[in-house]
């Protein structure tokens, strides 16, 4: 019998683990992955930043967890040899009709406390001599790593703190049984007191498998990367972001040097056809109907049309993507760019068109749900874990931990 049962093997799930066993060092602590590996879906195929907080409406989860993180995410990377580096980042005004939105923007990162300055073109060109621009914003703490390491650490240290971590181990059916809750996998039956949700992409299925309504349906985007070959990498210094849509809920297409050295550009935002569909020709007919039968989908596509088709036609037509880098970059050519890795964003959305723009955190019968967490989830993924830990009433039988 385990106390706490977690489902999902990304970051989330295992900052969870590590959390619980640090304020429960006697608790019976499992972690199950369906795959072959930890960290292979949205946490192994992001951007790799650690973000600055900058762009969350003020005392939202998303604002206080990803201010919290930014700072988390580095001293866990400090105390544990974790390469990364915090070398800020420029977001920049491109049209001059941009600048009120950058202002907003710079306002909105004093509102969350974060270290942001204005700068003029001359001096976003002294940070990044290609870019061109009418103004920018430079954002200090924001960083990069990768998040597969930063997993793996996890992962490492929930098994010393005596946690059973079971990959290849898949989720099928949650039955109640009496006050405890029995996880039927392909792997044999495993009971539990307690059980987190982390499933990230699937999310909303695992809930409703727990018989909690999850408030929100998973909606898969899929974000596609070029890569810059390696002798046009000097055109990139740090990271280069563009103004956001503050009505759309990406960030539009933008340039980061990762920390292998490497530099991405991306990601555009296309409807996946599959919750798992990492190439444009990946289909599940169950994943599709699900989406195109559900009435907010189709109040999204309506309010976002000209967008959306923005984002299909960058998705199909390298020329267009070329051009949405050259807003940032005038340099940058077709030729200078390799198609390299997707990522697939499980983004919640609610029957009323409007996409769940926080963190989502759904509380079952001795469960609790993460519904929604995508970017910056990995940033805060240590605060997410510390916050579910809170919400998780204290067991009886166990002792919490005593903290010097």
């Amino acid at each position: 019998m385990y106390d706490f049962a977690i489902i999902g093997g990304g970051i989330v799930g295992l900052s969870t683990a590590l959390a619980l066993g640090k304020r429960y060092p006697n608790a019976r602590i499992l972690v199950l992955e369906k795959e072959s590996q930890w960290a292979f879906h949205q946490t192994g195929n992001n951007s790799g930043v650690i973000h600055s907080g900058i762009y969350y409406k003020p005392g939202s989860f998303k604002a206080k967890f990803c201010r919290d993180g930014s700072r988390s995410m580095v001293e866990f990377c400090q105390e544990h040899g974790i390469e990364h580096e915090v070398c800020g980042k420029v977001i920049v005004a491109t049209e001059e009709q941009e600048l009120p939105r950058l202002e907003n923007l710079y306002q909105r990162g004093l509102d969350n406390g974060i270290e942001v300055k204005r700068i003029s073109p001359e001096e976003v060109r002294e940070i990044e001599p290609h870019v061109k621009c009418v103004g920018g914003l430079r954002v200090f703490s924001t960083g990069i790593v990768n998040y597969k390491q930063v997993c793996l650490k996890y992962a490492q240290l929930i098994q010393q703190q005596g946690g059973d971590l079971h990959l290849n181990t898949k989720v099928l059916k949650i039955s109640p049984s009496g006050k405890n809750q029995v996880l039927e996998t392909n792997k044999g039956n495993f009971a539990t007191r307690f059980v987190i949700n982390c499933t990230g992409l699937h999310s909303d299925r695992t809930a409703k498998l727990g018989k909690v309504e999850p408030q929100a349906k998973i909606v898969p985007f899929r974000g596609e990367y070029y890569e810059l070959t390696p002798e046009k990498r000097y055109l990139v210094k740090t990271l280069i972001y563009p103004v956001p849509n503050p009505d759309f809920p990406f960030l539009g297409v933008h340039f980061t040097r990762m920390i292998d050295g490497s530099v991405h550009a991306g990601p555009n935002a296309v409807l996946s056809l599959k919750r798992e569909g990492y190439k444009k020709t990946d289909f599940d007919l169950r994943d599709f109907l699900e989406v195109v039968t559900y009435p907010g989908f189709w109040k999204l596509a309506a309010k976002h049309a000209d967008e959306g088709i923005q984002e299909i036609i960058r998705s199909f037509s390298k020329a267009a993507f070329t051009r949405s880098l050259q807003k940032l970059i005038p340099e940058v050519q077709a030729e200078d760019l390799v198609p390299t890795h997707a990522g697939v964003r499980a983004q919640a959305l609610m029957n009323d068109g409007k996409l769940v723009d926080d963190f989502l955190i759904v509380s079952g019968q001795n469960s609790i749900h993460v519904c929604n967490a995508p970017s910056p989830a990995a940033t805060s993924s240590l605060e997410i874990g510390k916050a579910l830990v809170a919400e998780i009433p204290q067991p009886s039988h166990l002792d919490i931990a005593v903290t010097a």
